[in-house]
């Protein structure tokens, strides 16, 4: 009976070997046939019930077969590998008498391509582009911007530190410090750039990223023209209507201070990781410069006042371009850069 079982086998087992069109499929069959719980397997359990006699020829016929198929199955396995290879080879096979295809196409980062737009804005409003060094002194950091000593931004756990009192700017402020002391009076002036600070990475924080910091110094400057030149400037950079709520705020360097939401973009207010679920996304401070500030630049602010903001530039790409983690930004991904 096992006899007739075990030649069955042997002519099923050899077809299916040989019908195997891919790898998957001949593992498949190997496993059904050579397997621990294969058809051999099962077979082999069987041996213990046969008389001594039986025992031996039925034994020797299964080792036969197992190694009948085997050698079957390492040989489809070599044609299989061998006929992928040859696919392979067609597929990329390259012309090397061609001429060359010539440079791929490139494009700028989704952070410069926001930065180029605000910068043309502005100067069409008669700002001036400003830029200043990364490694910012500790008084231009802080002191300039009416920062105290005792202020939680000078802390090691905000701010990144190196020798000599210098650190890595946590904002592009200082260029306003720059822009005041070297243009004069009236000003009107931005600083694009990229900032430092000591943050824990997730979605929506990264230790380095984009800031664009702006300055309007003048006579009798008010709320009104801050409101102005801040909703100007999101409905040119966002190509649609935006909902913003404006909220108190304190920031050292104004007073009064006000954070500028926007309804989140890529959830529509339904929360998200980007938003923090809150359905808003914190977009800049800004305000009325602080007039300890124009002091330590040398401006009487009985005479001149003005309003200063800051914004992330990171931040205004993720939402203008509906993009869900601020770490694609800088991961040198070239398939998530190519998209922009």
């Amino acid at each position: 009976m096992l006899r007739h079982t075990l030649e069955e086998l042997q002519v099923s087992g050899l077809e299916k070997i040989q019908q195997a069109a891919t790898r998957d499929e001949l593992e498949r069959a190997r496993v059904e046939l050579l397997g621990r719980k294969g058809s051999l397997a099962q077979i082999s359990k069987q041996l213990p019930s046969l008389p001594p006699e039986e025992r031996a020829q039925v034994g020797y016929l299964l080792n036969t077969l197992k190694e009948t198929l085997e050698r079957a199955y390492q040989e489809r396995k070599a044609q299989l590998e061998e006929l992928e290879l040859r696919q392979r080879l067609e597929r990329e096979w390259v012309d090397l008498t061609l001429p060359a295809a010539g440079p791929r196409p490139g494009s700028l980062h989704p952070i410069t391509q926001v930065q180029q737009e605000l910068e043309d804005l502005f100067i069409s409003m008669g700002f001036t582009v400003l830029s200043g060094p990364e490694v910012e002194t500790e008084y231009n950091n802080f002191d300039a911007l009416n920062i105290p000593p005792e202020h939680p931004a000078r802390d090691m756990q905000d701010t990144f530190w190196v020798e000599g009192g210098f650190l890595l700017r946590t904002h592009t402020s200082p260029v306003q410090i720059r822009g005041m002391q070297q243009l004069g009076l009236p000003l009107r002036m931005v600083a694009p750039g990229r900032v430092f600070r000591n943050e824990e990475v997730d979605a929506a924080h990264e230790h380095t990223f984009y800031q664009l910091e702006g300055m309007m110094i003048d006579r009798d400057v008010s709320v009104a023209h801050l409101i102005y030149f801040m909703k100007t400037m999101l409905s040119a950079i966002y190509h649609q209507e935006v909902t913003i709520r404006l909220r108190p705020g304190y920031f050292p360097f104004v007073e009064p201070g006000f954070e500028l939401d926007v309804r989140c973009l890529i959830c529509g207010g339904r929360g998200c990781p980007v938003c923090k679920y809150v359905g808003w996304s914190e977009q800049l401070g800004c305000g009325l410069v602080h007039p300890n500030v124009l002091r330590m630049s040398g401006i009487d602010p009985d005479e001149w006042n003005g309003f200063a903001f800051g914004l992330g530039l990171t931040r205004l790409a993720m939402m203008r371009y509906g993009i869900d983690d601020i770490r694609w930004l800088q991961s040198g991904d070239l398939r998530f850069l190519q998209q922009f």
